[in-house]
Parts: C-alpha cells; sequence; structure tokens
C-alpha cells in the first residue's frame, strides 16, 4: 500500500470515529432527556394514573371507658367478640349508685312537700288577709257609730241634757274606734306582706324542687353508666380488664371497630393535579396476598399532613431543601365485594387512582 492510500484510511477511521462519537453522545443525550421526561411523567409518559404504596385502611375505631369509678363485678363478652348496639359488655358495681339514686328521690320528696306546704301557707295567708279584712271593716262601723254618738252627746249637752261625763265617754270612745281602725289597717298590711314573703319563697322552693330532680336524673344516669353497653355494631379488640379489677373514669376497657372500612392514601403533591373525586381507585392489600379490591375517591384533605402536625417546621431559618409534601385522600371502599370483611384497620395497601376520569361536580 502506498503512502497516500494509507493516510486516505487513517482520515476515512478518523471520520468514522467522530461520527460515531456524535452519535454516541446524541443517544446519550436522548436518553437524559427520556428520562427527565419519564421521571416527571411529561409526553410522551403522561401516565393515566397514580400510584402510591403509603396507604393504609383506616376504620372508626372507639375506645371503651367507663364514666363512673368501681370494680367490675362482671366480664360478659371475650376479646374480638362481635357485638351488637345496646350489647351489656361489662358490669360495674351499682350498690353505691342504686343508694345514691335513692337519697335523691328522698330529697326530691322533701322539696315536693316544701313546695306543698308553701301553698298551703298561701292558702291560710290569704285566710288571714280576709278576717283582718272584715276586722277592718268593723272597726271602720264602730268608729262611724262612735262619732254618730259623739255628735249626739255634744248636741244633748249643748241642750243642758247630757252631763260632761256622758261628754267625756263619748270622746273616749270615738278616739279608742278610731285607733282600731289604724290597728285593723296595719294588721291587714302584716298579713299583705305574709303573703307576699310566702309568695316570693314559692319561688326558691320550685328552684329547690328543679335542683333535686336533676340531682335524681345525675343519679340516674351514674347509675346506668355502670352498665358498659355497645355503642354500636362492630367486632371488639383485646378486653383489657377482669372480673374485680377497679377502674376509674376514662380508663380504657376494650376497643370497638364497625364493620365499616375505607382507605386513606398519602399522595405526593406532585401527584394531585389530575386527581378528582368520583374517581375509580383500585388497591391491593398486602395482608391478604395482593387481592384487589376497588373503591372511589371520596374526598381530598385541605392540607398537608404537615400542616395538622403538632410541631409545624419553620422553613425560615437555615438551609432549605425542597421536599415533597403528601396530601391524604380518603378512599371509599365499594360495597358488596368478596372477602372485603377481612379488611382491618391499620393494613397496608398499594393505591392506584384512574386519572382518566372527570371530576364530579
Amino acid at each position: 500500500m502506498s503512502q497516500q492510500d494509507a493516510a486516505s484510511a487513517q482520515a476515512n477511521t478518523r471520520k468514522n470515529i467522530r461520527i460515531v462519537s456524535l452519535f454516541g453522545a446524541a443517544s446519550i443525550g436522548l436518553v437524559g432527556v427520556l428520562a427527565i421526561l419519564y421521571a416527571w411523567q411529561l409526553p410522551p409518559f403522561t401516565r393515566h394514573s397514580q400510584f402510591t404504596d403509603n396507604a393504609y385502611v383506616r376504620g372508626m375505631t372507639t375506645f371503651i371507658s367507663p364514666q363512673v369509678n368501681g370494680y367490675i363485678t362482671e366480664v360478659k363478652v371475650k376479646d374480638f367478640a362481635q357485638v351488637k348496639k345496646g350489647d351489656l359488655l361489662m358490669q360495674i358495681d351499682d350498690r353505691i349508685y342504686q343508694q345514691k339514686v335513692h337519697q335523691a328521690q328522698a330529697q326530691l320528696e322533701m322539696k315536693h312537700a316544701a313546695l306543698d306546704n308553701n301553698l298551703q301557707q298561701q292558702k291560710s295567708a290569704q285566710a288571714v288577709i280576709a278576717r283582718n279584712e272584715a276586722a277592718l271593716q268593723s272597726a271602720k262601723a264602730q268608729d262611724v257609730k262612735s262619732q254618730t254618738n259623739l255628735k249626739r252627746v255634744r248636741s244633748l249637752a249643748t241642750s243642758g241634757y247630757s252631763s260632761a261625763q256622758d261628754r267625756d265617754t263619748a270622746l273616749a270612745l270615738a278616739a279608742q274606734t278610731s285607733a282600731d281602725i289604724d290597728q285593723a289597717q296595719a294588721t291587714l298590711e302584716v298579713s299583705r306582706q305574709d303573703l307576699q314573703s310566702t309568695q316570693v319563697n314559692r319561688g326558691s322552693l320550685e328552684a329547690d324542687v328543679a335542683s333535686a330532680d336533676a340531682a335524681l336524673e345525675l343519679a340516674q344516669i351514674d347509675l346506668q353508666n355502670t352498665r358498659i353497653i355497645a355503642p354500636r355494631d362492630g367486632q371488639l379488640g383485646q378486653i383489657s380488664v377482669r372480673q374485680g379489677a377497679y377502674v376509674t373514669a376514662g380508663t380504657h376497657l376494650t376497643s370497638l371497630v364497625p364493620p365499616e372500612h375505607w382507605v386513606i392514601a398519602n399522595l405526593k403533591e406532585t401527584q394531585l393535579a389530575e386527581v378528582h373525586t368520583g374517581q375509580s381507585v383500585t388497591f391491593r392489600v398486602d395482608a391478604l396476598n395482593d387481592r384487589q379490591f376497588t373503591g372511589r375517591v371520596e374526598s381530598i384533605s385541605p392540607a398537608t399532613g404537615v400542616e395538622f402536625s403538632a410541631i409545624s417546621p419553620d422553613n425560615a431559618t437555615g438551609n432549605f431543601v425542597k421536599i415533597a409534601q403528601r396530601i391524604p385522600v380518603r378512599i371509599a371502599v365499594d360495597a358488596d365485594q368478596t372477602d372485603s370483611n377481612r379488611l382491618r384497620p391499620g393494613m397496608s395497601v398499594q393505591v392506584t387512582i384512574d386519572t382518566r376520569e372527570a371530576s364530579q361536580k
């Protein structure tokens, strides 16, 4: 091979290497762009669903606690028992509370008796008023008679037909009857004030009756609260007390889990753009060998989870690292699904939301 041919071959080789390098760089760049588009779910990799495994089954778990203190005399249920609303779960010793009811009933009867006595006092006061009114009328009649007699005696004394003694007696009698009128009026006013006092006191006695009636109702409520009953249908958790244990108000006795369940899916804020209420959902339950169930988006939290935390982070100080927040989404579980009765609050699930469906108005 001539020197010219060798140089030409080397030039072609370098050209081919440059072409391969350009194609390689272009391929790497294209792969990088595609990777970014895929990571951000931009066209042509836009998904029509959103997935998260940060999701759990939830339920209305209720803690059963007493409202009164006492010894447990009877435990009627066992761990994990199915119960109906109103079923007796446990019984607290009610002897003291029964006596409190009897005591409150006696107090109420005593207050009613005092109220009835007040009514009798009012009737008696009204009778006294009537008697004093009659006495006043009698005093006035006697005064009229004495005044008339005094005029006649004075007329006779002027004519010389009556003595000074008769005149003095008539004057004294007239003064006495006038004083009797004043005394009768005062006595009548006293009796009227007595009636007023009795009427005013009736309001206090009625308030005493109402207070005693409320005390009786509270005692009856406490007596009823010695019976720990199921507030609704559901399944019990573990029973944490036994017969003979002393419990106080607020002691955790057991828990009740109703059959209603839902799912809370904690989606990243970047996943919520196309998520709306009413969209269909599928979710798989880890504890049931990835058994699949269906549901619907019921509601979306009004704020991110961090907004409901007891201590909110302060991003106004120090270095800042942006972290995608999560927003809880409540998912209603469709009814009448096979094995849906096996769902338990707290189970981990994997949720997929179909975002192709439009929002329900």
